[in-house]
């Protein structure tokens, strides 16, 4: 106890050393413990979304990309494909479709068009206000009602591609009526519409004042039998109401219209298995892809840099504890004539030995303390770190 006492009025009278003591160890302690939670999070999150969905449908290309704007709405947008890929897979009887068209953002949440089954196979719920059930309307995740402070009958606009949309693509003021409960997923950072509204945000679906029964000469180009051409100016609603939700058409054919993938639900799993043979002909302009399968490979390349991570983290542990060393050993070189006072009074080798292992030993209980602090802040905070950090 004696050797403790007076290991801590040294460590005590030393404080700018001793804190830089503990700071070096507490970080060498804590980096790698806090990124094995971190990594074990996020494994957790993305293959418990993953394995939760059976097939996703999509265009050639990158699968990641496709999987990760799928189900966690990343930015990079996959090469779109068409409704006819909806129909397809609806009238094979095999699986029950589910469209996606995650291109747009209103204030920096993703946009989700998608069809009310999307709901039911997410299990999502609303909390406040109701369903989806007009053009224009949109129902928001639990955090983006939280940090935007939106509720039921409040409006979100919907933000342009780009600075300078030289299409003339307006902003599309969506009606929130309903907040969903909190799922802890993706979905709780999503605006979630309606396929037909979210093709609306692109122009493709619009609404303007009848041609027809318009008192300004000035929009019209051409009057024909039957047939009235409008001009540049004839400006489009940029808000759907009960007023104007008639004047909305659509321009083409709606099989044409752009999706970014399509979720497949097999009514078992021999549907699912017949149902990817479909699609594994070269010529095919699509792909089936098993989610589960693309975000297991995702995480082996993940683990392949946690280890090196591992390893950087591992020799600069080694180069601290022997910079830890060096600075004890500076120390005894330092603390000579105390040594020698220690001696003259009687005291023993044994007595520094006590004395010095008493120091080192506060010092790695107080780098334990605030390890054991840091590790329980990061465990309380990793669901929202993983999704801020690693998918959201």
């Amino acid at each position: 106890m004696d050797s403790l006492y007076i290991a801590w009025k040294y460590i005590s009278f030393y404080k700018a050393r001793t804190a830089t003591l503990v700071a070096c160890v507490t970080l060498i302690a804590v980096l790698p413990l806090a990124l094995e939670l971190l990594l074990d999070e996020s494994e957790q999150q993305l293959l418990s979304r993953a394995d939760s969905t059976p097939l996703l449908l999509g265009t050639k290309g990158s699968s990641l990309d496709l999987v990760m704007n799928g189900l966690y709405f990343d930015d990079e947008v996959p090469e779109l494909i068409s409704m006819s890929a909806v129909d397809a897979i609806d009238a094979s009887g095999l699986a029950t479709p589910i469209p996606l068209y995650i291109r747009f953002q209103a204030r920096g949440f993703p946009i989700v068009g998608t069809s009310l089954d999307y709901f039911d196979f997410r299990g999502l719920r609303i909390a406040q206000g109701r369903q989806l059930a007009l053009l224009g309307e949109c129902v928001i995740g639990a955090e983006v009602a939280e940090r935007l402070g939106l509720s039921p009958g409040d409006s979100l606009l919907s933000s342009p591609e780009t600075l300078f949309d030289l299409a003339g693509v307006y902003p599309l003021k969506m009606k929130v009526v309903g907040v969903l409960a909190r799922s802890y997923t993706p979905d709780d950072l999503a605006v979630l519409v309606d396929l037909k509204t979210a093709w609306v945000v692109q122009g493709l679906v619009h609404g303007h004042e009848d041609v027809t029964r318009t008192r300004d000469a000035s929009v019209v180009m051409k009057r024909g039998e039957g047939n009235v051409i409008a001009n540049a100016k004839l400006v489009e609603y940029t808000e759907i109401s009960s007023e104007n939700i008639d004047s909305f058409h659509f321009h083409g054919t709606p099989d044409d219209y752009p999706l970014t993938a399509v979720l497949a639900l097999p009514d078992h799993e021999r549907s699912g298995t017949i149902l990817r043979g479909r699609y594994l002909d070269a010529e095919s302009p699509y792909q089936l892809v098993v989610p589960g399968d693309v975000i297991d490979g995702l995480l082996a390349n993940i683990f392949r840099i946690k280890n090196v991570l591992d390893a950087v983290i591992l020799l600069v542990g080694i180069a601290t504890a022997l910079a830890l060393i060096l600075v004890f050993a500076l120390s005894l070189r330092l603390r000579k004539r105390e040594i020698l006072t220690v001696f003259r009074i009687g005291g023993s080798r044994s007595t520094i030995t006590r004395l010095l292992a008493a120091e080192i030993a506060i010092i790695l209980l107080v780098s334990g303390l605030f390890c054991a602090v840091a590790i329980a802040v990061v465990d309380r905070y990793s669901n929202g770190l993983v999704r801020s950090l690693f998918i959201g």
